[in-house]
C-alpha cells in the first residue's frame, strides 16, 4: 500500500514489483493473497506492470538452469494472477572457460521456451540488458535465437550502450525487439544521453513503460524526489501541462 500511495502521490503511473525486496509479492502468496494484491492495484490509478525477477539464464549447470526457468515460470503465474503483464529476467554472465557462442545459444533457447509459455499466459519475458552480457550486439544475437514475439529486450541505460559506434548504432540492434518496459537511472544525471534516448524511442514509436531504477540511497522525502523525476521525464518527453 505504501508503494502504491507513493506512486499515486508523485504522479507515477506504474510499478514493477521487485522480488526478494520489501514489496513482499512473491510466489509464496496463496490465491487469496494474490487477489488482494490485484485488488489494491485495481482500486488505484497505478498499474502493476509485472514482476522484476532476478533469475539468471546463463547457467551452464543444467540443474541451476532448470531451477532458474522453473522460478521464472512461477513468477509468470504470479504476474498473471496479480494483473501484471510480464516478468524481467537476466542473461546475466558468460561463464568462465565456456565458448561465448555456447552461452548465447543456451540463453536464447531458454528464452524461446519461456516465451512460448509466457504467451500462453498473456505475459511477456523482458530480458534485462545486464551483466557481462550487456553489450547490445550480444543481446541481439541472443534475441535472434529467442525468436518469439513474447520475448523482448529491457533497455537498461548502461555505460556499454555508448560503446563502439555509439548509442544510435547499439539501439538499432534491438529497436525491433524492445520489451514494453525499460529502465532509466535518475533523469537529472548528466553522464547518460537521455535526450538522445528519448528521441530514439520517439522515432520507433515505442509505447511501453519507462521505469525509474535509481541507484542512490532513497531520500527521506521520497514522494518529492519522485515528483522531481516525473518533472524531468515530462520535460524530456515534451509533455506540456495544461
Amino acid at each position: 500500500p505504501r508503494l502504491i500511495n507513493s506512486c499515486e502521490s508523485s504522479g507515477l503511473g506504474a510499478v514493477e514489483l521487485r522480488t526478494t525486496h520489501a514489496h513482499g509479492v512473491e510466489p509464496s502468496l496463496d490465491k487469496k493473497q494474490r487477489a488482494e494484491v490485484k485488488a489494491r492495484f485495481d482500486d488505484s490509478p497505478v498499474t502493476c506492470i509485472g514482476i522484476g525477477g532476478n533469475e539468471k539464464l546463463h547457467h551452464a549447470d543444467p540443474v541451476q538452469l532448470k531451477a532458474a526457468m522453473d522460478a521464472t515460470r512461477a513468477f509468470l503465474k504470479l504476474s498473471a494472477d496479480i494483473g501484471g503483464s510480464g516478468v524481467k529476467v537476466k542473461p546475466d554472465h558468460c561463464p568462465r572457460g565456456e565458448q561465448r557462442d555456447h552461452t548465447i545459444e543456451r540463453i536464447g533457447k531458454s528464452l524461446q521456451q519461456l516465451g512460448k509459455e509466457a504467451a500462453d499466459m498473456g505475459q511477456e519475458i523482458r530480458l534485462e540488458v545486464h551483466g557481462s552480457c550487456a553489450p547490445l550486439p550480444l543481446i541481439e544475437r541472443i534475441l535472434q535465437i529467442a525468436d518469439h514475439p513474447a520475448v523482448g529486450a529491457c533497455w537498461n541505460c548502461n555505460d556499454s550502450d555508448l560503446s563502439g559506434d555509439g548509442i544510435e548504432k547499439n539501439f538499432g540492434t534491438v529497436r525491433d525487439r524492445l520489451a514494453r518496459t525499460l529502465h532509466v537511472r535518475r533523469l537529472d544525471e548528466k553522464r547518460y544521453p537521455y535526450e538522445k534516448l528519448f528521441g530514439l524511442l520517439r522515432a520507433v514509436k515505442w509505447d511501453g513503460w519507462m521505469l525509474l531504477e535509481a541507484h542512490d540511497r532513497p531520500p527521506e522525502a521520497r514522494v518529492e524526489a519522485l515528483r522531481a523525476q516525473r518533472a524531468y521525464f515530462e520535460s524530456l518527453a515534451g509533455i506540456k501541462k495544461s
